[in-house]
């Protein structure tokens, strides 16, 4: 085992490089779109009018769809995003 250098306050100076660290945040995002879409899809049972009504169910259904399509379009560019081959 090589042994560690340290600066003289003694702590470790860790330097990440650029675009690795951007990579790890990007599959970290990748991780949170199922969670957070989930959430985001079940946000209509808890909504309601101004008079404590139910919202109708066309509206309900339209939000559900748009938040589908922007999960599967949020997917597909941190895929191609992760896919993409490292430049040297």
């Amino acid at each position: 085992m090589a042994p560690r250098r340290s600066d003289p306050g003694g702590k470790h100076a860790i330097f990440l490089e650029r675009r690795g660290y951007r990579r790890r945040r990007l599959a970290d995002a990748a991780r949170v779109v199922p969670v957070l879409g989930g959430v985001l899809i079940l946000m209509p049972l808890f909504w309601s009018d101004a008079d404590g009504e139910r919202v109708s169910t066309v509206s309900a259904f339209l939000y559900v769809f748009c938040v589908w399509a922007l999960m599967i379009a949020a997917a597909a560019v941190m895929s191609w995003l992760l896919s993409r081959p490292d430049e040297d």
